[in-house]
């Protein structure tokens, strides 16, 4: 087995940066693999006299994290949605790291307990995952938001909290599981970690001299922040120029085909979009081969959104061409469904949904159970490894106490024994197996209590079924996220199954969805920690504590806000008024009520394959039977032809379906043509003919693009947007390049086209 000595990882360390060409596999870089990314591009080398634990470490990562945790909050309760993303993050904790270390007193008590070294990159590490964790809001204020604005039957203060905590770290018990599959492997590179794990190697490992890889970054990261102020303020036509458009400014086909700059326009076809909020930093990480199946994915996608809709299938022509909301059968008004309105459903018949969001609902469950078909086929010796504990020899060491107080079991096979990353880990504890189980328990006992103090009307068996589920799915979705980087969405599934479990009861609906969905995504958020930690030497039981103190510290303050805005705002967030700016929006709980109403109160009517006929969306839980179909083809053909086996095993049918219907949902589709440009520039271009180029300073640039749009973003909505509040907005004054009351590209008003859910991110592009 490969050993490295501290002499090795201390010599590792003092190389420089810039020399990394000699040490680069060039041919590795040029075969497009992904597997061993994360060896060409991240130093493996370790310090293990670095202390992470410290006063900085504490008051940095709170302080950012309720930070991170009030501003995300109240922005999900604005009609421009604004995120603090990890990269963000990490610069200003870099900052406010960097400032504490030269400003406080280096000896004496002070120094001796706040400033005992200088900043470093283990600090750095553990304050980016307090401060990520606490600043994604949590699902769960969703539902009981939902609960709060629509249904006047939301839980107490206390079992509300409860809930939140209880969904929030019910996931983090499956991590401790996950950790052998997804973690710990050199092929699980989770492509997504690179460019942050890179700026922490430019921010440390190259601070005390000049870098070449650091100039880049700063230069792109100014470069950035100044251009975005044209797309974002001063000049928004920039965030989707359409020729075709500006040709003709008065065709709605041409809108509904080309247009794309705002949310809900149209499907951006030939459009240009130069507005980095929307292209994202995503496209520069993303796998060459996920990028190609997005790609074909988002050419079907095109063609099927029109076909629907000029074929009016689903009635598609009368109601808007892109919403996620629910219509009435005789009016374009979802009033009736937002309000509750007794015999609504007897006069307006049952609620339609639109026909491109139905089609992205069908192409989501084919997605669901291709990807479990699709890693089974060939990725199984990968996956296997999560339900190892399930075999009899380890079952019997279930009831032993030395299985819970003991570490987990060395790995020993291949692929994390040449994984010169896990290896260097090695020389720290990892998390008792206790530690994952007994968050996994107290959470689901406090999840059980609640859905029956607080009148969920979820019976337990329900609960159960959901956590169950989240179990079976989190290996596949998690061995996804780290081989592709692509993490789907499961809650569409979640809401059909809990439809069909318990019919008639939208809020069983939305807490069978809660806690199956906030499982896995909190499942994923633990191990992508590990694996952060994993590159930047972490130790496994500060990740973890990290972690959690992240979690109950977003928790609280976000239900905090939440309840805030809902008991404050709560006549504007029903009726937002027609006369004046639109400073508060409801657009996301209206979204979850149409689908626990959808899937809820109508599960059987819409949905049911046993009802004969069978229903208006018989097709939604037939793409569950499906999806396995899509893999197989490729499969087959890959043993039958092994000669051509590369080219089927790059067809990742899954991605391909996810991908055909992502259009209903992207905040401006204009983008997606210069995304894919970007994507492939990055990817194929300079990964195979400059891979030296490419290993040095692709994810740094990458870092240096999401952190400039960032910033511009926050500054654009603090203060020319009113974000802050009492501060005025500054509205930019009405020229060519900002058509104000219009579609930014010059697109005609397609009528209801752009009415479904009236929301501008800052933040949240791409696939």
């Amino acid at each position: 087995m490969t050993s490295f000595s501290d002499e090795d990882s201390k010599k590792d360390l003092a190389e420089s940066v810039d020399d990394r060409t000699d040490a680069t596999s060039t041919e590795n870089l040029k075969s497009q693999g992904n597997s061993d990314i994360a060896l060409e591009v991240l130093h493996a080398g370790d310090d293990p006299s670095l202390n992470a634990l410290t006063f900085r470490t504490w008051s940095i990562g709170v302080g950012l994290g309720a930070f991170g945790a009030i501003v995300n909050t109240m922005f999900h309760f604005r009609p421009r949605i604004l995120d603090i993303s990890q990269v963000l993050l990490a610069l200003a904790a870099y900052i406010l790291g960097i400032f504490m270390e030269k400003c406080t007193p280096k000896s004496g008590f002070i120094g001796y307990w706040f400033n005992p070294h200088p900043f470093n990159s283990k600090e750095h590490t553990a304050i980016i995952i307090i401060a990520s964790s606490a600043s994604q809001v949590p699902i769960a204020i969703q539902v009981i938001a939902v609960q709060k604005l629509y249904y006047n039957n939301a839980p107490s203060t206390a079992l509300s909290l409860l809930i939140v905590l209880s969904t929030q770290c019910l996931g983090y018990g499956f991590a401790g599981i996950l950790r052998r599959a997804v973690v710990y492997p050199a092929k699980m590179v989770w492509p997504m970690l690179l460019p942050v794990n890179s700026l922490l190697e430019v921010l440390h490992q190259e601070r005390e001299k000049p870098s070449h890889r650091r100039r880049i970054m700063y230069w792109v990261f100014t470069a950035i922040l100044l251009w975005q102020f044209l797309p974002e303020y001063i000049m928004p036509i920039l965030s989707g120029v359409s020729v075709f458009c500006l040709a003709n400014q008065s065709s709605t086909i041409f809108t509904t085909i080309f247009g794309g700059s705002n949310r809900n326009e149209g499907l951006g076809l030939l459009s240009l979009g130069l507005d980095w909020r929307f292209i994202t930093s995503q496209p520069l990480w993303y796998p060459l081969q996920t990028l190609t199946n997005n790609l074909i994915g988002y050419i079907i996608c095109i063609a099927l959104f029109a076909a629907v809709y000029y074929g009016n299938a689903w009635r598609a022509q009368d109601f808007p061409f892109l919403s996620q909301l629910l219509y009435s059968g005789n009016s374009t008004s979802s009033n009736f469904i937002l309000h509750g309105q007794k015999g609504a459903v007897d006069e307006q018949g049952l609620p339609y949904f639109t026909g491109t969001f139905a089609i992205s609902l069908f192409t989501n469950s084919l997605y669901i159970t291709s990807t479990i078909v699709h890693l089974l086929l060939w990725n199984w010796p990968d996956i296997r490894k999560a339900w190892d504990f399930a075999r009899p020899q380890r079952l019997r060491k279930l009831v032993t106490l030395s299985f819970w107080t003991s570490n987990p079991e060395v790995v020993e096979h291949d692929e994390v024994v040449n994984n010169p990353h896990y290896q260097f880990m090695r020389a720290y504890k990892e998390g008792p197996n206790w530690w994952y189980a007994a968050v996994f328990i107290t959470s689901t006992i406090i999840g059980l209590v609640c859905i029956y103090t607080a009148n969920t009307t979820l019976p337990w068996y329900g609960f159960l079924i959901s956590i169950l589920l989240a179990a079976i799915l989190c290996p596949f979705f998690g061995a996804q996220a780290a081989l592709t980087g692509y993490q789907g969405k499961v809650q569409p599934l979640m809401h059909l199954l809990g439809g069909l479990i318990h019919p008639g009861s939208p809020t069983a609906n939305l807490y069978f969805t809660l806690f199956g969905h906030a499982s896995i995504t909190h499942a994923l958020n633990m191990t992508r920690s590990l694996k952060l930690g994993q590159y930047a030497k972490l130790p496994p039981r500060i990740t973890f504590v990290a972690q959690l103190l992240g979690t109950l510290l977003g928790s609280v303050i976000s239900h905090a806000v939440m309840t805030a805005i809902t008991a404050d705002q709560r006549s504007v967030l029903l009726d937002p008024p027609s006369n004046t700016a639109v400073v508060w929006s409801a657009a996301r709980p209206q979204h979850l009520r149409a689908l626990a109403t959808a899937f809820g109160d109508h599960g059987l009517s819409l949905f049911s394959l046993a009802r004969r006929p069978l229903p208006r969306y018989a097709l939604i839980p037939l793409g569950l039977l499906l999806g396995p179909l899509l893999t197989l083809p490729a499969f087959f053909l890959s043993r039958l032809f092994p000669s051509h086996s590369t080219i089927t095993r790059s067809l990742n049918t899954p991605l391909v379906a996810a991908s055909a219907g992502v259009l209903a949902t992207l905040p401006s589709t204009s983008a997606m043509p210069a995304y894919f440009a970007v994507g492939f520039a990055s990817q194929f271009w300079l990964r195979r003919y400059r891979p030296g180029w490419f290993a040095r300073h692709n994810y740094v640039v990458a870092a240096a693009v999401e952190a400039g749009a960032q910033v511009c973003g926050v500054l654009v909505t603090l203060l020319l947007r009113g974000g802050l509040g009492g501060w005025a907005e500054v509205p930019m004054p009405g020229w060519w390049g900002n058509n104000v009351g219009g579609n930014f590209d010059r697109c005609p008003a397609a009528g209801d086209a752009a009415a479904g859910l009236g929301m501008v991110r800052d933040a949240g592009g791409g696939l």
